[in-house]
C-alpha cells in the first residue's frame, strides 16, 4: 500500500513509497509525484519500515539530480 511519507525537510515534496515482500527480499518502489520520477530497490525483508524507505529516497534523489 502506498504511503506519504516525509522526505526530511530535503525540498522534494510529495513521494509516495510502496513496499512488497517477496520471501527473504521487500521491494521498495519511491514516486515522486511532482516529476512522475519512478525508483526501486531491493532490500532485506527483516530491515526496518524507516531504513527501506530511506534507501529508496537516496536512489530517487541521485535519479532526480541526473535528469537533465
Amino acid at each position: 500500500m502506498p504511503a506519504n511519507v516525509p522526505t526530511g525537510g530535503s525540498g522534494l515534496g510529495e513521494v509516495l513509497f510502496e513496499i512488497k515482500v517477496f520471501g527473504a527480499s521487500a521491494r521498495v518502489s519511491a514516486l515522486h509525484v511532482s516529476s512522475n520520477t519512478e525508483v526501486t530497490v531491493i532490500c532485506p525483508a527483516n530491515l526496518h519500515k524507516t531504513s527501506m524507505q530511506q534507501a529508496a529516497l537516496r536512489k530517487l534523489r541521485f535519479m532526480l539530480e541526473k535528469k537533465p
